[in-house]
């Protein structure tokens, strides 16, 4: 990519019916960062069925009364699948906070986990343990061979939108109708 201009950071990635990995099938990712040297970003519409919020504080040891249930986690990616990143709105900040847009940050240490169970985290935010990467211009091929389409960030669709929507809402974003994308190759 050309210049800073190019960089996804904040975007979308909307994965295309021709998405050879399984993994990215219908996937919707918020790059969190993006440069020369590659891409990382987040899935943002996959549940993580296999580990709840308060198996995570307990694996973490973090001590709470409360009942995080209706605290969902994600799976963010293939890569580190043990760690985890809370993408979160702007209203919490710590020294480890890295700022994403005007929108929304992403915090990766247990530090926002207490300040959730403290009742001092942000208003909104999205758990996901693991996450997706890419090495220098490798994302950018992949988007050139219409793998991915790129939308702008939304954060309805963040935060709000149910998880089974995400992608047909971000393709609207792009002004693409889903109901229009094959998922099955054809044969002439």
């Amino acid at each position: 990519m050309e210049g800073a201009s190019d960089y996804l950071t904040g975007k979308f990635l909307v994965a295309m019916a021709n998405m050879p990995d399984p993994r990215f099938m219908k996937a919707l990712i918020l790059i969190c960062g993006h440069d020369e040297n590659g891409a990382m970003g987040l899935v943002i519409n996959r549940s993580l069925l296999s580990l709840t919020f308060n198996d995570l504080l307990d694996n973490l040891k973090i001590k709470s009364e409360q009942d995080f249930a209706d605290i969902k986690l994600y799976f963010g990616g293939p890569v580190e699948v043990g760690r985890g990143f809370v993408i979160h709105s702007n209203d919490y900040h710590h020294e480890s906070t890295v700022r994403i847009n005007d929108n929304v940050s992403l915090t990766a240490t247990a530090d926002i986990l207490r300040a959730i169970v403290d009742g001092k985290g942000p208003r909104k935010m999205l758990l996901a343990l693991g996450y997706s990467g890419w090495g220098a211009a490798q994302l950018d091929k992949e988007i050139v061979a219409n793998g991915w389409i790129v939308t702008d960030f939304s954060e309805d669709v963040l935060f709000s939108v149910h998880i089974d929507e995400k992608w047909d809402r971000a393709l609207a974003l792009a002004g693409i109708n889903a109901d229009m994308i094959s998922l099955e190759g054809g044969s002439a």
